[in-house]
């Protein structure tokens, strides 16, 4: 199961992908990491695609990441007497609280907290942003919105709100309960939806108390704009981009996605590209150009993983998408000129002994063409620092903790072992050198570079780094 490319797979599992044999084939084809979408999944949906990814795991022998993704606040629109009504720009639409069904005048929009945020001024994207309306007038009970764009709304269409931020949380009854659920079994990421303020994510990882990492998803035009203290609350990003060019114009999307992910590598956490990456393949079983082009574009910025969402989940050919993204990211890393545009890119090193460490570790292995860079991490912590740098050396994580292998599934150029952590330092290079060389990282005669923490079994304290010969046997010397 040796990668031949730094980026991951984020696969996400449906009806098209739920089988074992489909989930072992995703995991050959080079998925990395699987979602699980609560918005389509039950409770015992969950637990039987968690039961069949882990029998899959211990099939393969290499750790398989799991993410969650909580749905979040889904506002929709009532209905109609007739199902739909006709309209046209200049048109004016009160919306109320009122559950009968609507007409060509009013419509109920069952969401109170909704009612309350909206001001004059404020948008509605229907529908996906086929239809545009903006608030003219509000009183204690309705508001009244002239359409901009759309020639029809229809029952319980989706409505984007751009402008408003809700006094809520972005948790609803749903998400907590699948939240609950969750945390009951073995799952190693929770996305959480519709993220608009820190708070949001101080309220879930509240809940989660370690149990989990926590991803936000960035697709609101409010997490924008206070993204650096998201991300410094969350654990991971993820660049949705279906809501967000709903909610954004869509030119605006590609240059926030870089932003987002320049960002997402100054602080050292993963950034996941998500939304229509391979969008045709759903039910064509090659990509377009374009969409090609969008996908080597996420590899070229660094991004640490790249999505799947309905080309896996519920398209006709899940295991050939995720084959023709593997094969994507492999030509973009195999580019000459790929090694200078993410040097170009690499941030600078944070003033602390770990950061130096791992600065080092790159450039002492790339200055000296080392086979592999091997980290031990308990917590993850020293992986996540090798990857922040980037290196055109393997990176190779030992831990003794499934969980945290797991975990590191989602970060960029982490090939991953469980294995038993070392009694001392020279059991320690020997188990390196000889981890590498059965992986087939390194050969006899080659050397590879290790990074840890001293003392050993030291969560966070990565403070040392050792030159090491791969013996004839595997065992390390140096």
């Amino acid at each position: 199961m040796k990668r031949l490319r730094r980026v991951k797979i984020l696969a996400t599992l449906g009806p098209s992908s739920s089988e074992e044999t489909i989930i072992r084939n995703l995991s050959e084809a080079g998925a990395d990491t699987f979602r699980i979408n609560m918005s389509h999944a039950s409770h015992e949906v969950m637990r039987s695609l968690i039961e069949r990814i882990r029998n899959v795991e211990k099939e393969i022998g290499y750790p398989i990441g799991i993410l969650a993704d909580l749905q979040g606040p889904k506002h929709r629109l009532g209905t109609f007497e007739n199902g739909s009504i006709a309209i046209k720009p200049g048109d004016l639409i009160v919306f109320d609280g009122n559950s009968k069904p609507g007409d060509e005048k009013r419509v109920n929009l069952p969401h109170p907290e909704v009612m309350a945020g909206l001001e004059i001024g404020h948008r509605l994207l229907v529908d996906d942003g086929r239809v545009r309306l903006v608030v003219e007038d509000r009183d204690e009970n309705s508001v009244t919105a002239k359409v901009v764009v759309g020639t029809k709304l229809s029952d319980r269409k989706g409505v984007s709100l751009p402008d408003t931020e809700l006094a809520t949380s972005a948790m609803t009854t749903k998400d907590r309960e699948d939240l609950a659920a969750i945390l009951e079994q073995e799952v190693d990421w929770v996305a959480l939806s519709f993220v608009q303020r820190p708070e949001d994510l101080a309220e879930l990882r509240k809940l989660c108390r370690g149990r989990v990492s926590i991803l936000a998803k960035v697709e609101k035009p409010q997490a924008v704009e206070r993204l650096e203290e998201i991300i410094e609350l969350a654990d991971a990003i993820m660049v949705a981009r279906g809501d967000l060019g709903v909610e954004l114009p869509l030119e605006r999307v590609p240059a926030i996605q870089k932003q987002i992910i320049r960002k997402c590598r100054r602080a050292g956490k993963p950034v996941i590209v998500a939304t229509q990456m391979l969008e045709s393949m759903i039910s064509a079983p090659v990509p377009t150009r374009a969409e090609v082009s969008d996908v080597a574009t996420a590899v070229y910025e660094g991004a640490d993983a790249v999505m799947l969402s309905a080309e896996s989940a519920a398209g006709d050919y899940p295991v050939e998408a995720v084959t023709t993204m593997d094969a994507i990211a492999r030509s973009v890393e195999s580019d000459h000129n790929y090694p200078g545009i993410i040097h170009a890119q690499r941030p600078e090193p944070e003033p602390t002994g770990a950061d130096a460490i791992s600065l080092a570790v790159r450039q002492i292995a790339e200055t000296l063409n080392l086979s592999a860079i091997v980290c031990y991490t308990a917590s993850g912590t020293t992986g996540l620092r090798a990857a922040r740098e980037r290196p055109i050396t393997p990176i190779l994580t030992l831990s003794p903790v499934p969980k945290t292998a797991r975990r590191l599934t989602l970060a960029w150029g982490l090939h991953c072992v469980v294995t038993p952590d070392a009694d001392d330092l020279d059991q320690m290079v020997d188990k390196a050198c000889n981890v590498a060389f059965e992986e087939g990282f390194a050969s006899p005669g080659d050397r590879v570079i290790v990074s840890a923490g001293v003392p050993l079994k030291t969560p966070g304290s990565t403070n040392m780094l050792r030159i090491a010969y791969v013996g004839s046997d595997g065992i390390g010397s140096g």
